[in-house]
């Protein structure tokens, strides 16, 4: 076993069929996984946790402050070209309020330079937000709101997701399907019409975890066992490398 970070693919395969994986027991490799905090960068900090872990003895902290530029992230750019799928194992300290934050971020070429695809939270419960013309999936309406669900405080969880070609959102809590936070050819989401009524496709250049205030709410998270990859993982999946 590794501790670093790696790809894992065959030499002469494309990098779509790529594989990067993190558990973070090596430590935190900062060129690997760099901080990420665009514009402004003032009270939120990055750093390598050895008391707190979902597996191993290391995980990645994020200390988020309150208002935009207490943002602050890590990640990485090496994501497969087509579907990307990502799972994460998270913490948050505090249970996510009715402001508007985000823990995930993702720069999004389909939404113009310098906008993003954010995962976070509003109205108490997990969403997706354009950083562009600010849609959200699911609408946030209380049919919407009821079709997502919280995220659970004080505890490790298993947060997946999956950004198709051909513009498919798929979430997992803990590997259980989010119904609100789903958009795919031959399944209705009657909550989605705000997401699926523009014509952006996601076409993400890098993930990155930690958190992202558009009010005054701080939290910290911890992320842990991190796997970025074409094909779906799971929550039992085992990372090849940790």
């Amino acid at each position: 076993m590794f501790g670093q970070t790696a790809v894992v693919a065959l030499a002469l395969l494309p990098f779509s069929l790529a594989q990067v994986s993190e558990g973070f027991e090596d430590g935190w490799d900062e060129t690997a996984w760099p901080i990420y905090a665009p514009d402004c960068n003032q009270g939120g900090a990055v750093s390598l946790d050895t008391s707190v872990a979902h597996s191993g003895s290391n995980s990645i902290r994020v200390d988020g402050a309150g208002g935009f530029c207490g943002h602050i992230f890590f990640g990485t750019t090496e994501v497969p070209s087509g579907d990307v799928y990502v799972r994460t194992y998270l913490q948050a300290s505090k249970a996510l309020t009715d402001s508007h934050v985000s823990f995930i971020t993702m720069p999004d070429a389909a939404q113009g330079a310098n906008k993003h695809l954010r995962i976070g939270g509003q109205s108490s419960i997990l969403m997706y937000n354009h950083e562009s013309d600010d849609a959200t999936l699911p609408d946030l309406s209380p049919q919407g709101i009821a079709a997502s669900t919280a995220l659970p405080a004080g505890d490790w969880q298993c947060f997946e997701y999956h950004l198709g070609s051909d513009g498919t959102v798929e979430t997992w809590l803990n590997d259980e399907a989010i119904e609100g936070l789903t958009v795919q050819a031959g399944v209705s989401n009657d909550n989605a019409a705000q997401w699926t009524s523009g014509s952006i496709v996601p076409e993400i250049t890098g993930v990155y975890f930690g958190w992202e205030s558009y009010g005054g709410d701080t939290n910290t998270f911890w992320y842990d066992d991190i796997v970025i990859s074409d094909s779906r993982v799971g929550c039992t999946g085992e990372s090849s490398v940790r």
